[in-house]
């Protein structure tokens, strides 16, 4: 058994709205394990960001409960400066965007060497100077002697995003986040920070969650997969489970909707309705149940929870029993008549 990274428990993160607290992530628990990738997908506005976001206490005006276990402490009780003790050094964050994650006044060298000097107060000028140039190299910028004097602006997307990935990684964490790394890059630049993400974790036996809404990059990249709607974990399971016995309504839409070269589905699925908005989500019932309207009340649960269906396989809400795509009621009427 793999030995965990990161324990969450019961993790509720709420926002403000007027006078009230709407949670955008409602009890959710996870595990990451050393030396696994684990996938959270969803939409977006599914709280995916907002889970990240909160293991790392990165959000300024939210109402964080529950258990983030890291290294035996609870990081929702730890005050600012502990957490600068953990952040950067042992648990590493890639950014969604680059170009609002590095600084647009310094050069790239300073801005990754300032990460190694706030954990290494010892470590000499020349030293540290040596070491974001290996940085620079690892993650396949070409002349970082170059690189180290430029600018965010005067990289491209790619370029920058390598340059993220290398701060994230200057201490060797234990635990790195990838908050969909390869949003607006080109299909070649995306497959080659995903390798290098891969490469990482198997360099360093770290624990990586991975969080993106490509299905493909899932089942290519990810050790297990987590789907989360409206803030709930709805499934969870090994990626080769999920990919070939996917139960719950939402994963079910999901993978429906990827598109595909088969000719009986030329037909792009498209799920109805859309995420509610923070304050309008259903906190009773099932939350995806609006979405399914075809599937009969009584088959939700008023209460939904995971279960158990085989081992390491949860599924919320005991409506995947009786789920199926309105095209199949079609099909199963039009064969009683033949």
């Amino acid at each position: 058994m793999s030995e965990p990274v990161l324990k969450i428990n019961h993790l509720k993160t709420s926002f403000r709205i007027k006078d009230e607290y709407f949670a955008a992530v409602d009890d959710v628990s996870l595990t990451v394990n050393k030396n696994e990738l684990l996938a959270i997908v969803g939409e977006s506005g599914c709280g995916k960001s907002a889970l990240a976001f909160s293991i790392m206490n990165l959000h300024t005006r939210a109402k964080i409960e529950g258990e983030i276990t890291f290294k035996g402490q609870n990081l929702v009780n730890l005050s600012t400066a502990e957490l600068n003790k953990l952040r950067g050094k042992n648990m590493g964050m890639i950014f969604q965007d680059p170009l609002t994650a590095l600084n647009p006044l310094m050069i790239i060298g300073d801005q990754i060497g300032e990460i190694l000097l706030i954990h290494n107060k010892n470590m000499a000028v020349n030293e540290r100077k040596q070491r974001v140039v290996e940085l620079l190299t690892k993650v396949g910028i070409p002349r970082p002697e170059h690189v180290y004097t430029q600018y965010p602006h005067e990289l491209s997307g790619g370029m920058r995003q390598r340059v993220v990935i290398a701060m994230a990684i200057a201490n060797n964490p234990e635990l790195l986040i990838a908050d969909e790394p390869t949003t607006a890059l080109d299909v070649t630049i995306q497959s080659q920070i995903l390798d290098l993400i891969k490469d990482l974790k198997e360099e360093s036996h770290a624990g990586v969650i991975l969080i993106t809404h490509d299905l493909g990059v899932v089942a290519e990249m990810a050790d297990r997969v987590a789907v989360m709607y409206a803030g709930q974990i709805v499934e969870i399971a090994d990626v080769y489970t999920l990919f070939e016995n996917p139960l719950h309504p939402y994963t079910r839409s999901l993978l429906n909707s990827v598109p595909t070269t088969n000719e009986e589905q030329s037909k792009l699925h498209v799920i109805q309705g859309v995420v509610p908005a923070l304050q309008n989500l259903p906190r009773e019932g099932c939350r995806f149940g609006p979405r399914i309207p075809w599937i009969k009340e009584s088959a939700h649960e008023k209460n939904p929870v995971l279960h158990e269906v085989s081992p390491g396989h949860f599924v919320r809400c005991t409506c995947y029993k009786d789920f199926h795509f309105p095209h199949e009621d079609k099909e199963e009427k039009q064969h009683v008549i033949s």
